[in-house]
């Protein structure tokens, strides 16, 4: 057994008032409590709330606190994420920082919240960092882990633990914690998913394991959830199946060795993706038809008319 001890920090998130001191006091409280713990997460724009005028550069006294606090308790530290100004640019952006309170890696969120977080520019890399002689970690924040290609490529990379900082308080909360489970189990990872309250969301943060169960999930109050993982369940079930069963890592490594898949290719036609529409807020249903009206009429003014003889075609 590789034992490694995480814990969730579900808080309160104000909108109006900085979250910095109230996440040090839980960071006190967390480690106050259970010694044991390894590794702290918060969840997404928990420092500032998610307002993006709060974007500030990066490095700045927020992730310097952090580091500190870090150091003075020897953990591994993702303190969420805040929106990063960079070169006229907004970034969802979460950093790592290890037990000596060094900055060992950022990572910016590749699929914003379209069309609701407007105004952020999506994120280029993935993200994966190791803590040494326990396991690869890989972060993912909020919305990626709706495309499953995100989560596939940190396990392609090796990660066997999801860190996943979410800022979730719509009607889809549902939806989300299916998400997480079948994410797991798809990639045979444990998944941690913390959500804020408030205005960082509804809470219900959850921990699935690498068969896709549910290790712990949380209800709308302040919680901490400390949970001490068994990293060798990870590549039990990548070396024999989930519950003995499908071996979903093996089988897709086994299939794009010998084919891909068409729709990735570059500058394949999509002509179904593309019949969808712009990506836009949802409105009225007599301004969207409205919309949709004027959409095919600008299509068809500029579809080049073909003659053939004395034909129009």
């Amino acid at each position: 057994m590789k034992p490694f001890a995480i814990a969730g920090i579900q808080m309160k998130v104000s909108a109006v008032v900085s979250n910095v001191e109230m996440m040090k006091l839980k960071i006190d409280i967390t480690m106050n409590l259970y010694p044991w713990i390894e590794m702290i997460m918060f969840s997404e724009l928990c420092a500032f709330g998610p307002l993006t005028h709060t974007a500030q550069v990066i490095p700045n006294n927020f992730e310097a606190e952090m580091q500190a606090m870090a150091k003075k308790y020897g953990i591994w530290l993702l303190p969420g994420s805040i929106f990063e100004k960079s070169e006229g640019k907004i970034y969802n952006t979460a950093t790592v920082i290890n037990p000596k309170g060094k900055i060992v890696t950022r990572y910016r969120k590749m699929f914003p919240f379209y069309p609701y977080e407007t105004g952020v520019t999506p994120g280029q890399d993935y993200c994966v960092f190791d803590v040494p002689n326990v396991a690869r970690f890989g972060v993912s924040i909020c919305y990626d882990m709706w495309f499953p290609e995100t989560i596939r490529t940190l396990t392609t990379m090796g990660a066997e633990v999801i860190m996943h900082p979410t800022m979730s308080g719509t009607i889809d909360r549902e939806i989300e914690l299916s998400i997480v489970r079948a994410m797991a189990s798809v990639n045979q990872c444990y998944f941690f998913d913390v959500n804020g309250l408030d205005t960082g969301g509804c809470g219900r943060s959850i921990v699935c394991g690498p068969d896709g169960r549910i290790l712990h999930q949380s209800e709308g109050t302040e919680e901490i959830i400390p949970l001490e993982l068994n990293i060798d369940r990870v590549k039990r079930s990548r070396e024999l199946g989930i519950l003995r069963l499908g071996q979903p890592l093996k089988s897709f490594r086994d299939h794009i060795k010998t084919s891909q898949f068409g729709i990735y290719q570059p500058n394949i036609p999509t002509p179904y993706l593309d019949s969808l529409g712009p990506l836009i807020k949802p409105t009225r249903l007599d301004t969207l038809t409205e919309l949709k009206i004027r959409e095919t009429t600008l299509r068809k003014q500029s579809t080049p008319t073909h003659y053939k003889g004395d034909s129009i075609i």
